[in-house]
């Protein structure tokens, strides 16, 4: 009865485990000592099962760092996480190779070599990138926003993992890297609503009756279409200029992607009702006083 389980413990160890390490020691095995490079079935299928449960385990941490993200921007990752996974299966291939009895260390240093003239003739491309990254992922930047970058306003329509596509107000396209969104000053017309605050300056004549000049600015204000009526516009007196009181027209739009035109529609409105009360608009004077020495 002691005898059974021994033999059934050898014959599990010699002939059943036996069997598939031999079979897992089947391959190349070429030289003999530390010189030896052995390529088995063993080390092929380790390679392969790595191989096959690194992909399952981005499969599922994609998942987690895309799910609660749009349809549209879960694509866009697909690029990020297939470059991982080329990167990850050449370290993998390394470390076979490695555990083979392959020498290595040429490969590791050229490819060092490599990475870093490529990471320095690619550093604004990483860069973007890096930036298309934060922008999905904490919604600093989304379609339809008004954006102004070096001087320039666009609405976004399109927001790629390397840049975001903007239309300016005369109908280009303006391609932006996306680096410029964390690295520059960028205006976000829109980041918390849509309404923003615009106004219209205006410069009248000394002498003008101050107050019918509010009146018909607010006025004018009050019939353009574009203009919300809350908040409501409101005058301001800036300053005493040099050839001027100058005055400036507030008011609040959900278009401010159109701000020219509506500033435009204002100022043919609020020309035609000065000429109406007769309220000039002075151009620059200056006074010359010529002294002449006494004789």
């Amino acid at each position: 009865m002691q005898e059974g389980p021994e033999e059934l413990k050898e014959i599990i160890k010699e002939d059943i485990w036996g069997s598939i390490k031999d079979f897992l020691d089947i391959g190349f095995h070429i030289g003999q000592g530390e010189k030896s490079i052995n390529l088995t079935v063993g080390l092929l299928l380790l390679l392969t099962v790595a191989l096959v449960g690194t992909k399952f385990l981005l499969k599922w941490l994609r998942h987690i760092l895309t799910r609660k993200m749009e349809q549209e921007d879960q694509q866009k990752f697909t690029s990020v996480f297939k470059f991982t996974n080329y990167v990850i299966y050449i370290v993998a291939v390394l470390v076979t190779l490695s555990a083979a009895g392959i020498d290595i260390t040429l490969v590791i240093t050229a490819s060092a070599a490599l990475f870093v003239g490529l990471g320095l003739a690619l550093q604004e491309l990483f860069k973007d990138v890096l930036g298309g990254i934060f922008i999905i992922v904490d919604k600093s930047l989304q379609v339809g926003d008004v954006v102004e970058v070096d001087g320039k306003v666009g609405k976004v329509f399109e927001i790629k993992l390397r840049t975001t596509r903007a239309i300016t107000r005369d109908d280009k396209v303006l391609i932006l890297p996306n680096h410029k969104f964390i690295s520059d000053i960028v205006y976000n017309y829109t980041q918390n609503h849509k309404t923003t605050r615009e106004k219209v300056t205006v410069g009248v004549a000394y002498g003008s009756d101050v107050n019918l000049v509010t009146q018909i600015l607010e006025q004018v204000a009050a019939g353009q279409k574009q203009i919300l009526k809350n908040p409501k516009p409101f005058v301001l007196f800036d300053d005493f200029g040099d050839s001027a009181l100058m005055f400036s027209l507030n008011f609040f739009t959900n278009d401010s992607f159109r701000d020219p035109r509506i500033k435009s529609e204002l100022r043919y409105k609020i020309n035609a009702k000065f000429k109406e009360n007769n309220i000039s608009i002075p151009f620059p004077q200056r006074d010359v006083h010529i002294i002449q020495p006494k004789p």
